[in-house]
């Protein structure tokens, strides 16, 4: 991955050589570099050598010689690391204590005449900080250039992503063969999350909510000590991260012999709603239409003041990513980009249906919308 890193980070540099970029925001560093150790800055600067500032706790030197700084001061697992071949260097922030600091007084040294940093990630303090570490060097505003970066996925990152469904699935399907009244949401949150770990997952992608009946009627429910009981509605959100990236699933079950009527009413337009988004995905479609294609089967049924602000997302080395499929949206969809398509409809104090897929976008040539969750959508009573 050296040399990808190495492209993306060159995409990221000044042609003319007047200005450097520091990155901060974890994300976009571990986009860039692979690694992202906590408290790091990386200065694109205007030549071809880029420098990974490094905390001195992160390297255990508070007082290091910053050019001996090593890939294995880092403490992160090796595959995460640059390669060896990468045109990265690692830097201690030495006694100044803030890499991005460091980063700053470096660029300054290397004369240039500009330095454009994140500011949607930096606080105000850290600002006020660069402006004091390097006071003759003007500060612009790089804006979300590298999560635009991020928007449209390589092959290699899509092949995390399935390794992440899989895992997620696998999880989600062991949990429906157990035995599930009288245990608590707590617990079976917390059972979901070590089998993503068992199943080879870094972790959980997002604290992972399950929901039981009027508590499915809370589309953000955290999961309590309420006991699963017969009748209820169980819904569950959920995904694993795996090298970083990130999946989401939602799934809504009902708990005893057989769902009752008005259980099989809402899911149904639920899963109508999902299919139509589902299948508005293409590439060079606008994000709002395929929020309005799922919005609209639900706003026809009388359920358009129970839907939530946002059909569906990007994910990727974050879940919540650009772009959203949601009214206000004014992007357009490109292939190779993962979305979720998360339609739901909550009745407080009485229940709720959501169902959650995270997909590719494709063109019809390639197949269509390439669905990388692929849990049982079917109404299943447990």
């Amino acid at each position: 991955m050296s040399e990808v890193h190495t492209a993306r980070r060159a995409r990221l540099r000044d042609p003319a050589g007047r200005t450097a970029a520091l990155v901060s925001h974890p994300a976009n560093l571990r986009y860039l570099t692979g690694c992202a150790p906590p408290g790091a800055a990386l200065l694109v600067g205007p030549d071809a050598r880029d420098t990974l500032f490094l905390s001195p706790h992160a390297t255990g030197r508070p007082t290091a010689d910053p050019d001996a700084v090593t890939a294995a001061d880092l403490g992160a697992e090796p595959r995460r690391l640059p390669e060896p071949g990468d045109e990265l260097r690692f830097r201690s922030a030495g006694e100044s204590g803030d890499p991005a600091v460091a980063a700053a007084r470096t660029a300054a040294d290397l004369g240039v005449a500009t330095l454009a940093v994140e500011e949607h990630h930096l606080t105000v303090a850290r600002h006020r900080a660069l402006t004091a570490g390097a006071p003759h060097l003007p500060l612009a505003d790089l804006g979300r250039t590298v999560e635009q970066q991020r928007l449209v996925k390589d092959e290699e990152e899509i092949a995390a992503l399935r390794i992440a469904a899989e895992i997620t699935d696998q999880a989600l399907g062991e949990l429906l063969e157990s035995i599930l009244v009288g245990r608590t949401e707590r617990h079976l949150a917390l059972e979901l999350e070590r089998r993503l770990i068992d199943h080879g997952a870094d972790g959980p992608a997002f604290p992972t909510s399950v929901a039981t009946g009027p508590h499915a009627g809370v589309p953000t429910h955290t999961p309590t000590d309420r006991r699963v009981e017969e009748g209820d509605f169980l819904s569950v959100r959920m995904g694993a991260r795996y090298r970083g990236y990130c999946c989401q699933i939602g799934r809504t079950f009902v708990i005893g012999t057989a769902p009752a009527d008005w259980q099989i009413e809402l899911y149904d337009l639920v899963f109508a709603a999902q299919r139509a988004g589902r299948e508005a995905l293409a590439p060079g479609v606008e994000c709002r239409a395929v929020d309005r294609a799922a919005r609209q089967v639900l706003a026809a049924a009388g359920h358009g003041g129970a839907v939530e602000t946002c059909t569906g997302h990007g994910v990727g080395l974050e879940i919540g990513e650009d772009p959203r499929l949601s009214p206000s949206a004014m992007s357009k969809l490109d292939a190779r980009v993962p979305v979720t398509v998360e339609p739901g409809v909550h009745l407080p104090g009485r229940g709720g249906v959501r169902i959650d897929d995270t997909l590719v976008v494709r063109s019809l040539a390639d197949g269509g919308p390439e669905l990388l969750t692929i849990t049982t959508k079917e109404l299943l009573a447990l």
